[in-house]
């Protein structure tokens, strides 16, 4: 069970608190002071920031002014992390769901179950509260992912909740929860609500305009490419940087194929390499160092083996063009 600990809420400098250059000190954003509460996420001290996608990030947990937030864009690029980590520099409790077609209203609410409030004692039916409802009542940010697999007819249960009005949990007896000041809702989805014409991401729905209507909808892309290779080397140890210039050259080449950004038209992969997986061939890579080929060998355990064998050989021979002779044999 989660804290349910109150917090106060303060304010920070944005330029000290993300190392922002060139903004001034009298530049704040709400937040809470250090709490060592269970549900902040952890800073990852290599994460970089989109200053774009922070600005809009920190305007709308200054002031949502009756919004949510919608994160959309492809598969790893940072959506979730994104907010994530703003909120962990900025002590702010965060509770992630991941949502599911079959994922109803009433899993953001709550359950009944049997608890013993006491050691000892005899357990009797209480109500433990979801992740909406602990986020509503104690000021957390509520992060839902993959918001657009949800069944829309559910996902409009919280329309209501999102104008700020009060929620009546009928499930406990018609307890009231007022939404605290600090309450804040966002959601990730790969598309923006209007469903997915690709095919490349199954169970993507259309969500209901009206639903649609109480978000800000930010595009997320995935990271320049000067900032991957840092972020590449700084998360893998002892990678050389010429080989990872030449591995963010691969992943870009295979998102562009993937997007239909490449010459030949849309959806000639079926997956993205993403910034996490490129992360684990790098890592793969340096612990197989030993072997005949460490870039493919490595390559296939992080990404490739779930790959159809046109598309695994297709991407071999991206590999050879960009890596040549140190590619290796097959």
């Amino acid at each position: 069970m989660t804290s349910a600990k109150t917090l106060t809420a303060t304010t920070a400098s944005i330029g000290k608190t993300f190392g922002l250059d060139q903004v001034p000190d009298d530049r704040v954003v709400v937040c809470y002071p250090p709490s060592g509460h269970p549900l902040v996420p952890t800073v990852d001290k290599h994460h970089h920031f989109d200053r774009e996608l922070l600005c809009r990030l920190l305007n709308f947990l200054n002031d949502p002014a009756g919004d949510a937030m919608y994160l959309t864009g492809p598969t790893g690029s940072g959506k979730t992390s994104g907010i994530s980590q703003a909120c962990a520099r900025l002590n702010w409790p965060m509770s992630s769901v991941n949502a599911h077609g079959r994922m109803e209203f009433t899993d953001l609410l709550g359950h009944h179950a049997l608890l013993a409030l006491l050691p000892g004692e005899e357990p009797t039916m209480q109500f433990v509260e979801g992740p909406l409802v602990t986020a509503m009542r104690h000021g957390h940010v509520l992060v839902i992912n993959e918001i657009d697999l949800m069944d829309p007819a559910e996902l409009s249960g919280l329309n209501d909740v999102l104008e700020g009005r009060p929620l009546v949990i009928a499930e406990n007896g018609g307890d009231v929860v007022k939404p605290h000041p600090m309450f804040r809702v966002v959601v990730t989805g790969n598309s923006a609500g209007a469903g997915d014409d690709t095919g490349a991401y199954l169970g993507v729905r259309q969500q209901n305009i009206a639903a649609m209507d109480r978000y800000r909808v930010v595009q997320v892309g995935y990271l320049p490419d000067e900032i991957e290779v840092k972020l590449l080397m700084a998360k893998v140890s002892g990678m050389p940087k010429d080989v990872a210039d030449r591995m963010v050259v691969m992943a870009n080449h295979i998102r562009d194929l993937f997007t239909g950004s490449a010459e030949g038209g849309e959806g000639q992969l079926s997956f993205p390499m993403s910034t996490r997986v490129l992360v684990r061939w790098g890592r793969l890579m340096m612990a197989y160092s030993g072997s005949p080929s460490p870039l493919q060998f490595a390559l296939n355990e992080a990404f490739l083996n779930r790959a159809a064998p046109e598309e695994k050989a297709a991407i071999s021979e991206i590999g050879r063009q960009i890596f040549g002779a140190s590619w290796g044999k097959e």
